[in-house]
Parts: C-alpha cells; sequence; structure tokens
C-alpha cells in the first residue's frame, strides 16, 4: 500500500511525502528544490514525475489551514506517545563498500525526535540526514534519520533518539559482522578422510588374519 502526505510548518515550510508499505519512498527537498527518492537500490523505483511542482504549488494551502488548525488546537494540551525505533542497512554489507545506515523512528507524539548517531563511541555528524515527520494511520509519527558509512570490521555503531515522552534516550546499537567463510566443508571433509583411512586399516587388518588363518589351516 502507498499514499501521499502532504505537510508544513512555521519553519520548514512544505513536505511532501510518499510511503511504500509504511518506508518513505520519495520527499521533496525545497532545499535543493527537488524531489528526493529514498528507496533503497535493490527494490523497483516508480516514476515521480511532477509531484515536486505539486508540492510547490499547494504551499500556500497548507500554510492557511495551519494557522486555522493551531487557533483551534491552542487550549487543548498535547499528549505524549514514546518512539520505538529500528537500525538496519539499505542494502547487503560488503566491507569497504558504501552504504547506508536507517534509523527508523516511529510510534511517536508530539513531533519531531532528535535522532544523533556514533560510531565507535564518537558522535557523528558528517554523512547524517533526518527527513520531516510524516503521519501515521493512529496520528503518531514516523520519522527516518539515515547515516553515510564505509562498513569496517569490528566498527560498532548507535542511534540514539530523544523525544519528550522518554525520560532516557532510546538507543539502538549495530557493528559490523560480516560472516566469514565457515569451516564446516573442511571438518567434514578432514573427518571423511580419517573415517576412510580407519576403513583401509580394519579392512588390511582382517585381509591380513584371515591369511594367517587359512595358512594355518
Amino acid at each position: 500500500d502507498s499514499f501521499r502526505v502532504l505537510a508544513c510548518s512555521d519553519t520548514d515550510g512544505l513536505n511532501m511525502i510518499i510511503t511504500l508499505d509504511g518506508e518513505e519512498a520519495w520527499h521533496s527537498d525545497f532545499i535543493h528544490e527537488t524531489g528526493v527518492d529514498t528507496l533503497p537500490d535493490f527494490v523497483s523505483h516508480p516514476s515521480f514525475s511532477g509531484i515536486y511542482e505539486q508540492s510547490v504549488g499547494q504551499l500556500q494551502v497548507c500554510k492557511n489551514n495551519l494557522k486555522i488548525i493551531r487557533i483551534g488546537l491552542k487550549d487543548i494540551p498535547d499528549p505524549l506517545d514514546p518512539p520505538t525505533s529500528l537500525l538496519y542497512t539499505t542494502n547487503k554489507v560488503e566491507l569497504g563498500e558504501k552504504n547506508i545506515l536507517v534509523c527508523h523512528v516511529s510510534g511517536f507524539y508530539p513531533a519531531p525526535v532528535n535522532v544523533s548517531w556514533t560510531r565507535n563511541g564518537q558522535k557523528v555528524t558528517e554523512g547524517t540526514s533526518i527527513n520531516v515527520p510524516f503521519p501515521n494511520e493512529d496520528f503518531t509519527f514516523t520519522q527516518i534519520s539515515r547515516l553515510q558509512f564505509v562498513p569496517q570490521l569490528g566498527d560498532i555503531y548507535s542511534c540514539s533518539v530523544e523525544h519528550p515522552a522518554l525520560k532516557e534516550p532510546l538507543t539502538r546499537i549495530w557493528d559490523v559482522d560480516v560472516p566469514q567463510p565457515g569451516v564446516g566443508p573442511a571438518v567434514f571433509c578432514g573427518v571423511g578422510l580419517i573415517v576412510g583411512l580407519l576403513g583401509v586399516a580394519v579392512g588390511t587388518f582382517f585381509l591380513i588374519r584371515g591369511s594367517e588363518l587359512i595358512g594355518r589351516g
């Protein structure tokens, strides 16, 4: 399932987001005046032609609606819903090959969250990005932060999420652990060789023993 979300704020202007199966697939970037396809490399990419131009045309309408909503809700206290998070890569991990870590934060209210990254305990800002929050069907929000990185064996990354509903940051850990070639085939080969040699030795023993008995007979 896919749907389109149009959102605006007093500070960040307008943002249009298209989601596919609950994941962001595209969003508008008003700083660079373009649309951004955020789908990973291993899935098919639909055409988003003309979507950015539509979001530009709807900017003033969204801001007018925002003013009306703010007046109507000014005396209603905000509920607090804490976020949950997932941390994963967009592509298969290959040592020394560029990849993207995704910190998927969802289920929180109000928006936004603050997301920070570390590598081996040191704060990382270069190569990080975060989209504007987009609403879920239950009126909570989802926000996605990304970190471009090059996997090196033994590196440990973390994504920490801060939100008013949390007493302490919500942190997820991800370490570079590329599976090494298994030793199973070599072990089985060695065991097979030993069993084979034992079989030859036992066969030789019975052959010699049988010859001795025949000679005596």
